[in-house]
Parts: C-alpha cells; sequence; structure tokens
C-alpha cells in the first residue's frame, strides 16, 4: 500500500543515509556513555554530565521511534526489527527501582539498536536465525552423543576419579570442558591415564566427534543460512530490478501505442482535408 505524500517524504528522510549515520553514532556514543557510567570515579566527576548525555540520547531514540511509528503506522509493528527497537528503548523509559532495578543494567541493550542500522550485521542475524531449525538438529545429535559418552567415562572412571566422572552430571561438565579444549589433557586425561593407561581411546574419539565434527557442523549451518539468505536477497532485487524494467518497457510500449494512434489520426485528418480541397 502506497503512503500519502507526507507520509512519504518522512519514508524517505528516514531511510537517507545521513539519518541513518547519525542514529548509528548515537547509539556508539551511548555505548560509550553507559560503559563509562560503571567506573565510580568517573561518575563522581562527570556523572551529571554523562547523565544528561544518555538522557538527551534516549529521548532522540524515542522521537525517532515516534517518526517511525507515524509513518509506517501497522507496518512498523510488523517489522521484528521495529519490534526490537522498541523494545530496547521501552526497557530503558520503565522505571529501574525496587524489584525492576535490573533493567537499570539493560539499558546497554540500547547498543543491539546498532544491528538494526548496519545492514551486513542484520543479515548475519537472519542467517542465525533462519539456521535454527539445523542448529537444533546438530544440537540434538550432540546432546545424545554426549549423554553416551557420559554414561561410558561414569562406567569407566567414576571409580577412581569421582571428582570428574563420579556422577552422570558431572562426567557431562567434565566432558563438555573436555570439548572446549580446556586444560582437556594436563587437567583431566593425562591424571585418568596414570589409572588406565588407555583411556586415550575413549577422549580422542570424543573429541575428535564432539569438538572438530559437531562444532564445524554448527559452523557449516549457519555459513550455509548466511549464504542463501544473501542468495535470497540477491533474487529479490533481481526480481525487483525485472519488475522495474518490465514497467519501464509497458510505458514506452504504451507512449509508443499512443504515438502511433495519434500519426494515425493526423494522417486521416490530412488525408480527409486533401480529398475535401477544391484546389486538388
Amino acid at each position: 500500500m502506497s503512503l500519502p505524500l507526507h507520509r512519504k517524504k518522512l519514508a524517505d528522510f528516514i531511510h537517507r543515509r545521513p539519518f541513518q549515520y547519525t542514529i548509528l553514532a548515537l547509539i556508539v556514543i551511548n555505548a560509550v556513555v553507559l560503559g563509562l557510567e560503571t567506573s565510580g570515579r568517573i561518575m563522581a566527576t562527570y556523572g551529571p554530565l554523562l547523565i544528561a548525555i544518555d538522557t538527551a540520547i534516549l529521548a532522540v531514540f524515542v522521537a525517532e521511534l515516534a517518526l517511525r511509528i507515524y509513518t509506517f503506522r501497522l507496518a512498523f509493528f510488523r517489522d521484528p526489527w521495529g519490534l526490537f527497537d522498541l523494545t530496547v528503548v521501552a526497557i530503558a523509559l520503565y522505571p529501574a527501582s525496587g524489584q525492576f532495578a535490573i533493567l537499570r543494567a539493560l539499558r546497554v541493550l540500547r547498543v543491539f539498536r546498532i544491528l538494526t542500522i548496519v545492514p551486513s550485521m542484520r543479515r548475519v542475524v537472519g542467517g542465525l536465525l533462519a539456521a535454527i531449525p539445523g542448529i537444533g538438529s546438530i544440537a540434538t545429535l550432540l546432546a545424545v552423543v554426549f549423554y553416551v559418552f557420559a554414561v561410558i567415562a561414569t562406567k569407566l572412571f567414576g571409580a577412581t576419579h569421582p571428582q570428574w566422572f563420579g556422577t552422570i552430571g558431572e562426567s557431562l561438565y567434565s566432558l563438555f570442558q573436555i570439548m572446549t579444549l580446556e586444560s582437556w589433557s594436563m587437567g583431566i586425561v593425562r591424571p585418568v591415564m596414570e589409572e588406565h593407561p588407555y583411556a586415550w581411546a575413549f577422549f580422542v574419539p570424543f573429541i575428535l566427534i564432539a569438538t572438530f565434527t559437531m562444532l564445524n557442523l554448527f559452523i557449516g549451518v549457519i555459513v550455509s543460512s548466511i549464504q542463501d539468505l544473501a542468495a535470497n536477497e540477491k533474487a529479490d532485487a533481481m526480481v525487483a530490478v525485472d519488475a522495474a524494467r518490465t514497467h519501464i518497457e509497458e510505458d514506452l510500449h504504451r507512449e509508443i501505442a499512443g504515438v502511433r494512434a495519434e500519426m494515425a489520426e493526423i494522417k486521416a485528418l490530412l488525408r480527409k482535408e486533401g480529398q475535401t480541397d477544391p484546389a486538388r
């Protein structure tokens, strides 16, 4: 649905790069200010100034959201990015006192508004969201692998090393540490191998499956999703270009047909005048 002229001008103003870059700069400045507010020494010296800057930037964000809501109306609330912006700004407006004091810390979520401004970041987030079904399948498979290896580890090493493999829960946590390769060799595996020399035959396959295979599957699914999203955006852009070209061609055909019709009328008129001219 086309917008009225005045709202269309506002939409064009909102989508202009200077306006977008101004909002982006304010988001960055706001992020710096929120970081400075965590320093007691800086707040003791420049606290009122930082609070005034934060309040002024928040007022600009509210005005910008109001302008977007007025311009796009219901379309704004159908846009997930618009709802995200509205949520993070609304958190800052809610009184952060009493049991809602945690909302003061959540003001830093306004920094995430940068995701709605930078197209490349929006593409990455969109790719992550599109990859959720694939990630869920891989996570389920990884959970099954973890459970199987945790049961085996508890039975094999629980008696000699109960601090790491005494229960299923402790085995799961230890295997998670091994999967991240955080002190896995000197911290866990080598002490276990002192009691069980062939324990490497258990841990090495686990690392190969959980770390190098499963985690790379996560990366592969996300990269594939981002590539598909970029390809779809490119295809949509091509469709829009083709539609615009088709529209222009149709307009040209109509104009040419109109010119031909006018030329035919002129020829017919001249012919008629020639037939009725006594001099001829």
